[in-house]
């Protein structure tokens, strides 16, 4: 039998607290990857998530054309298939939206965001094996929400839906953080940066975070790039 990293192990925890939990409306569909994509989850976590780690990225919640489709964070196809070398069998939730069909790796759609964070650390280090040596990226949440096919982030919804849901995710990151002992721990938007701020409280690690790269966003469209990198170098998390 297999031996389980205590990543996987963690997502699997999450994945059965979360699974059985019920959101009220606006909330019509919600999409769970770590089940029905759990086999590209966890190549994931076990070609990547092993040993220290010196900075976790972490963001909100999947996005419907990354991690929706292919169960990485920010997990655009082209990036997780060309860049990452993964691939796995995608399943379906157990209830679709017509307008956001899951479509796995033949999903035809690029996640902008995604797209910018791995282009980015692509370009900065060439491989994802040198990237990964010092680096993990996680989601804080990893189900998507959906009103009528738009997707809807975790801060908007009510804090009766969430109360559960958000002590699930925040023991699944605490677990993330002891396991992967990192140095710093860099929130993708400010709504990350305050959960990760939370979650680690005690723990010796230095928090700060980057411009979310969302095409929503005026300011990432003028550059997220060359931002985040400023950003990153003016913690002290990257030289220049």
């Amino acid at each position: 039998m297999q031996n389980h990293s205590p990543l996987v192990r963690a997502a699997r925890r999450l994945c059965a607290d979360i699974d059985a939990l019920r959101f009220s409306p606006p909330v019509g569909h919600v999409y769970n990857p770590l089940a029905y994509a759990a086999a590209v989850h966890e190549n994931y976590l076990r070609r990547y998530g092993s040993g220290r780690k010196r900075v976790v990225f972490m963001g909100m919640n999947p996005g419907p054309f990354g991690m929706v489709q292919t169960g990485v964070p920010f997990g655009e196809v082209a990036m997780v298939r060309d860049w990452m070398g993964l691939d796995g069998a995608v399943g379906s939730p157990p209830q679709t939206h017509p307008k956001r069909p899951v479509e796995g790796f033949a999903c035809t759609r690029s996640e902008v965001s995604g797209r910018r964070l791995w282009g980015l650390f692509a370009e900065r280090f060439g491989s994802a094996d040198a990237f990964f040596a010092e680096h993990f990226v996680t989601n804080y949440c990893p189900l998507a929400f959906l009103d009528n096919g738009r997707n809807l982030t975790p801060d908007k919804l009510p804090a009766a839906d969430t109360a559960a849901l958000f002590a699930a995710c925040d023991a699944h990151l605490r677990t993330q953080l002891e396991t992967l002992q990192p140095e710093w721990v860099i929130g993708v938007g400010a709504w990350a940066e305050k959960r990760a701020a939370t979650v680690a409280a005690g723990l010796p690690v230095k928090l700060g975070r980057v411009l979310h790269p969302s095409p929503a966003s005026p300011a990432a469209n003028r550059g997220w790039a060359e931002a985040a990198t400023r950003q990153l170098v003016e913690l002290g998390v990257w030289t220049a």
